[in-house]
């Protein structure tokens, strides 16, 4: 076979192989974005600058982004651009250090609407679905991604009612998330101070 023929089909392969990573990739992030699962749905006559400002998360289904964290809270605010910036912070109490990660969302339709879309690697985003909103005062939220292995609750205090907690943990394992396997974080202790 000849030299340039190899060049040729070589061409062809990476080009092949090109478009199959780009269509992977697109795939996969079509896949982290949606609906929340089961008969969820997200909450309208959602109100961004007052869910703006911080929360703590008070229970969360475990994933390797947030494995070991305690004191973990989420803060949202507005960007000049119309995104909102988040950053996520918590304490990893076996590295003897906080945590952070910092990144942005956006709507996924309408801004009436409690579905959002988080990302904090690059143009990949995942979805971030308010589920249940205390839409009288804004103090607590259930949020769901789009499948279900991931869910959380939040609050703007570091407790939350046992009434209201039970309540929103009772509406995750009716839409069948594995609600026996919740974290319930750690704010009770005072957080670990932060070197200067």
């Amino acid at each position: 076979m000849r030299c340039e023929t190899v060049d040729s089909l070589m061409v062809v392969y990476k080009r092949v192989l090109h478009t199959t990573l780009i269509a992977a990739a697109m795939g996969m992030l079509v896949a982290c974005t949606g609906a929340p699962p089961g008969e969820l749905s997200v909450v309208d006559d959602f109100q961004l600058q007052r869910y703006l400002g911080q929360w703590y998360e008070i229970a969360r289904l475990d994933h390797r982004f947030e494995r070991g964290l305690s004191h973990v809270t989420a803060e949202y605010s507005e960007n000049p651009n119309g995104s909102i910036a988040v950053i996520n912070r918590g304490y990893n109490a076996e590295n003897g250090e906080w945590e952070q990660a910092t990144g942005r969302a956006r709507f996924a339709g309408e801004s009436s609407q409690g579905a959002l879309e988080v990302s904090f690697f690059g143009p990949f985003y995942a979805s971030y679905n308010i589920v249940a909103l205390d839409q009288d005062a804004y103090e607590w939220a259930l949020i769901t991604g789009n499948n279900y292995n991931y869910l959380w609750i939040l609050a703007r205090q570091k407790d939350l009612a046992a009434d209201t907690q039970a309540r929103l943990v009772s509406m995750a394992e009716q839409a069948g998330f594995a609600t026996d396997e919740l974290i319930f974080v750690e704010h009770k202790s005072d957080a670990p101070v932060e070197a200067e």
